[in-house]
């Protein structure tokens, strides 16, 4: 099979489910929440200078790390539920060189991310702008801000897409896979820390606020790297494990 009909064949695996729907929830749920803090939400002194300038606003819309976080569930849940299903042995049948066909489910992943982080930040953007209405404060990012914020979520997105699909493919199932890319991403960055606070500057949500323009721990070409690192070490231990074990 061409590596163009796989990647037809992974897009509409995608498409035809409820998982993105799902997904698109709880971005919106994020908007929404981000919307209600604008609006209810006040410093201890009852004022709300915390959205007082570009740069508290900006911090409160950047979504790359969220992004990246919903990101990873969505290519753990994509990659292990075909193990699951077993809808991944026809897959492999018809492209017996399986790193093809692997290389095309992490390609169609890893935009399916990228496009829902970049809708959950746009929502977001969205929705702190019409509740930034309701106070005495307007929307001061600048443009070029506002597209940094929705290219560092698209990156994001991306990346956790890939490090989530990759992690799937190791578990091969849908517990085991959300399990890990929860540890992997949520659990296990802050003990670290705790044991090498060195390494903080280098955790995905530190990584993705700097592409942000957030907080400038490391360079944005460091952590551009350094967030790539984080999806392509799992992503090639998955296609190592996927290369050398049964299909099932």
């Amino acid at each position: 099979m061409t590596i163009r009909r796989l990647l037809r064949s992974e897009f509409r695996k995608l498409t035809t489910t409820k998982m993105p729907l799902s997904f698109l929830g709880v971005l919106s749920l994020f908007a929404v929440i981000n919307a209600f803090i604008v609006i209810a939400g006040t410093d201890m002194d009852g004022s709300k200078t915390f959205i007082s300038t570009a740069a508290d606003q900006q911090s409160l819309i950047a979504f790359a790390s969220n992004g990246f976080i919903l990101a990873g569930l969505f290519g753990a849940i994509a990659v292990s539920r075909e193990y699951g299903h077993h809808t991944v042995i026809p897959t492999f049948l018809v492209s017996p060189r399986r790193h093809r066909a692997v290389g095309a489910q992490l390609s169609a992943v890893a935009f399916g991310g990228g496009v829902l982080s970049l809708v959950g930040t746009a929502l977001t953007v969205g929705a702190v702008a019409l509740a930034l209405r309701t106070t005495e404060y307007s929307f001061l990012i600048s443009v070029e801000n506002v597209i940094r914020v929705l290219v560092a979520a698209l990156f994001a997105g991306a990346a956790g897409a890939v490090l989530g699909a990759g992690i799937g493919a190791i578990v091969r199932s849908v517990g085991g896979a959300v399990t890990g890319t929860t540890l992997a991403l949520i659990i296990i960055p802050p003990l670290v820390v705790q044991f090498a606070s060195e390494t903080g500057s280098w955790m995905p949500n530190v990584l993705a606020n700097v592409l942000s323009g957030t907080v400038t721990d490391v360079s944005t070409p460091a952590a551009l790297g350094a967030l790539a690192a984080w999806a392509l070490v799992p992503a090639m231990i998955g296609l190592i494990a996927v290369e050398r074990r049964d299909i099932v």
